[in-house]
C-alpha cells in the first residue's frame, strides 16, 4: 500500500533505490556558489551608510538551496550538502593558505596582491566557518519541522521563517566570534542588524523563485519529503 505524500518517510522514498536526477547537480552548485563567495567575501562596498561584503552577492542563495534541499529531498539531503560545503570550504582555506606561504619564483612579481587577496585572517576564518555550519543546520531543522506543523501547506512560511531563524543565527555567530574584544559591542550589533536585515530581505525578495525552483523539482522528482522520522543530529550519518 502506497503511503498518502504526508506521511512518507525514509523507507518509503528509498525503498526503490533510485537515484534522484537533480540532487547531485544542485549540491554541486551550492558548493560553487559557496566557495565563490568566500573568495570574493574580502572585498566591500557601499549602499548609502551601510558597508557590504561582495560576499552577500552570493552566498544568501546557500540558503535559497538549503531550503529546496530540505523542502523536496528532506533534512538528510541538506545535512549532506551543508557537510560537503563545510569540508569544501575548509579545503579552500587551506589551499590558499598553503599557496600563499610558498616563496614564488624570482620573476613571480605580484606575491602582494595575491597574498592580499587570498591570506585568511585566521579568526575570521574560523568565524564564518563556524558561522556557516551553525547558521545552514539552523535553517534546514526549522523549514522541516515547519513543514510537519503546516502539514506541508504555505511554502512561504517555512522559506522565510527558517531564513528568519537561519541568517540570524549565522550573522550572530560569525560578528561575534570574529570580532569579539577587537571591537565594541555596540559596533558589532550594528554589523549584525545590517547584515540580517540585507540577507532576510534578499531571500524573502526571492521568495518567487525558490517556489518555482521547488515545485519543479516535486513534479520531476516525484518526491516531497516529509521528516516525521528523521534524525536532525547534525552528525548522524543516516536517519
Amino acid at each position: 500500500m502506497t503511503l498518502p505524500p504526508e506521511r512518507k518517510g525514509a523507507s518509503a522514498l528509498f525503498e526503490s533505490d533510485r537515484r534522484y536526477k537533480y540532487l547531485d547537480a544542485f549540491i554541486t552548485l551550492f558548493v560553487v556558489i559557496l566557495l565563490v563567495s568566500n573568495i570574493v567575501a574580502a572585498k566591500f562596498f557601499a549602499i548609502g551608510p551601510l558597508r557590504v561584503s561582495a560576499a552577500q552577492i552570493l552566498f544568501p542563495i546557500t540558503y535559497i538551496f538549503g531550503d529546496i534541499f530540505t523542502e523536496v529531498y528532506g533534512y538528510s539531503a541538506s545535512r549532506r550538502a551543508i557537510w560537503y560545503g563545510f569540508f569544501a570550504s575548509f579545503i579552500l582555506v587551506a589551499i590558499t593558505f598553503i599557496a600563499v606561504q610558498i616563496p614564488p619564483a624570482p620573476e613571480y612579481t605580484d606575491q602582494s596582491a595575491f597574498a592580499a587577496i587570498f591570506k585568511p585572517v585566521g579568526r575570521i576564518v574560523v568565524a564564518s566557518l563556524l558561522a556557516y555550519w551553525c547558521g545552514e543546520f539552523a535553517n534546514s531543522f526549522t523549514l522541516a519541522r515547519l513543514k510537519l506543523v503546516t502539514r506541508g501547506k504555505y511554502l512561504w512560511t517555512r522559506t522565510i521563517g527558517s531564513t528568519v531563524v537561519g541568517q540570524a543565527v549565522d550573522t550572530t555567530v560569525v560578528m561575534f566570534a570574529a570580532f569579539y574584544g577587537t571591537r565594541p559591542v555596540g559596533v558589532i550589533i550594528r554589523l549584525i542588524v545590517a547584515g540580517y536585515i540585507i540577507k532576510v530581505v534578499y531571500e524573502t525578495l526571492m521568495t518567487p523563485v525558490t517556489y518555482a525552483i521547488v515545485n519543479l523539482l516535486k513534479r520531476t522528482e516525484g518526491v516531497d519529503y516529509f521528516d516525521y522520522e528523521t534524525n536532525f543530529n547534525p552528525f548522524a550519518t543516516a536517519d
